[in-house]
């Protein structure tokens, strides 16, 4: 069985195409429901008028289809917490940022 830890790797073959970084380590993917062959991901985009976020989160629809086993698929968009990249990416995304 697929595990949150699982789909967020999976994840990080997805790229914000306007930043050329994957959505898991800016810290866009707040966390993944797993239940039997559902998969429900909780995410954000960098902002409410994301002007590629369909295509994000088509991307995202995918590569989670992808995982052997996923029958269905759901993306619960967010908007709270507010994406900050500050506090939700990783050292390595924040670097490719130029935030220290």
């Amino acid at each position: 069985m697929w595990t949150e830890a699982d789909v967020k790797e999976k994840l990080k073959e997805v790229m914000d195409p306007e930043i050329n970084y994957n959505i898991v380590d800016l810290g866009l993917v707040y966390g993944a429901e797993i239940e039997g062959e559902n998969v429900k991901v909780k995410m954000t985009l960098t902002s409410p008028m994301c002007p590629l976020g369909p295509q994000i989160m088509s991307a995202v629809h995918t590569k989670v289809s992808q995982l052997p086993m996923v029958k269905d698929v759901k993306i619960d968009l967010v908007w709270t917490p507010t994406w900050d990249p500050r506090t939700m990416a990783t050292e390595d995304a924040k670097m490719h940022l130029g935030i220290e």
